[in-house]
């Protein structure tokens, strides 16, 4: 990964660690399978420390694109909320992980599914398949409960977990994160935190801060350059502003509009998928429990949110490309990082010199 800083999006401040861990409370765990031709693995995102079946976290999403085989999205757009954490692999994954989560919560809850309700695992997923031999579903429930347990709040961006196989832009993708911090009128401050699955883009499109830098490498003549868009991304946005389900649906919407700025058009052939949540109150399981009582946001104070998930957004995919390590996978195909193909030169001029203080 190259040492060369990079450019800094939007005039929000950032958070301390510069992720989604920056909300406090969320956590983020990995398990990468690294062998040859399997090159994928598993990223799971932890809402809170608690068992998010007992405690649930208000959340929406947004479906941009909807060529996706994710599980979980019907009931999170009824209910509008969280029961499990977030889960993300690769498509062909998406059974074994959500088992994982199910067989998670009756260990917790022995009575799910009986005299309890069932659960509704919630996994999201892209196709790794240039680099991963996907048809060796490789990925365990093992696996999930791994990264699971590796949650925390420092965790490694780029060729990682769910980010292991994945491509963007023909070019190396994966895992990357950032935050932004919101003050309101009123004197609070708010923090906005995103970590997206970067699988998406053709490269002739792809833009850094405002900078085409995808005419510079893109080869025209080159077969992958002409193909239409097939990819994915999985954008997962938490805040700790206290936001109810249609509030936070508004806010995962915003997250497209820092996807477009890198380039996307949201293709026929990608999934793009937003999640937001929030991490200001809990919704118990049990109706002789207490509901929170809370003051939510005003709609007409919620600006300052949607820019912070759209410049949170953008900086994340900045980081998914720029952290990734080149990785050689499946049947030999590679994919370059960024980092090797662009030269530092061409970002000095709109470096991390513009981080505001």
């Amino acid at each position: 990964m190259s040492s060369t800083p990079l450019p800094y999006i939007g005039t929000l401040i950032q958070g301390p660690r510069n992720a989604i861990t920056d909300v406090e409370g969320v956590t983020v765990g990995h398990r990468t399978l690294d062998d040859g031709g399997v090159q994928t693995g598993v990223t799971v995102i932890r809402p809170h420390a608690g068992d998010p079946f007992r405690d649930k976290v208000p959340a929406a999403a947004v479906v941009l694109n909807g060529f996706g085989k994710s599980v979980g999205l019907v009931q999170l757009a009824e209910l509008g909320v969280l029961e499990t954490p977030i889960a993300l692999t690769n498509t062909f994954s998406v059974g074994t992980v959500g088992t994982a989560q199910i067989r998670h919560c009756v260990a917790a809850n022995p009575e799910s599914g009986r005299s309890l309700p069932t659960v509704n695992p919630l996994v999201f997923e892209c196709n790794d398949g240039f680099l991963n031999d996907i048809q060796r579903l490789a990925v365990t429930e093992a696996d999930y409960l791994q990264a699971h347990d590796a949650a925390t709040s420092d965790f490694a961006q780029g060729s990682v977990g769910a980010g292991r196989g994945m491509s963007s832009f023909q070019l190396k993708g994966g895992i990357g994160s950032a935050s932004r911090r919101v003050s309101s009128p009123c004197g609070e401050v708010h923090t906005v935190g995103t970590l997206v699955l970067a699988n998406y883009g053709r490269q002739p499109q792809l833009v850094l801060a405002g900078h085409a830098v995808g005419e510079r490498l893109a080869a025209p003549g080159t077969p992958e350059c002409k193909e239409p868009e097939k990819g994915s991304i999985i954008i997962v946005v938490a805040t700790d502003a206290p936001l109810d389900a249609r509030q936070l649906r508004r806010l995962a919407l915003r997250a497209g509009a820092g996807l477009a700025r890198t380039g996307s058009v949201f293709g026929h052939g990608s999934g793009d998928i937003v999640l937001a949540f929030s991490t200001a109150y809990t919704v118990p399981d049990r109706v002789d429990r207490p509901m929170p009582t809370i003051a939510m946001v005003h709609d007409g104070l919620l600006d300052g949110l949607f820019q912070a998930a759209a410049d949170s957004t953008e900086q994340a995919i900045l980081h998914a490309l720029w952290r990734a390590t080149a990785v050689t996978g499946r049947d030999g195909n590679h994919r370059a990082a960024l980092s090797e193909v662009l030269p530092p030169s061409s970002l000095s001029s709109f470096a991390e010199s513009r981080v505001p203080s």
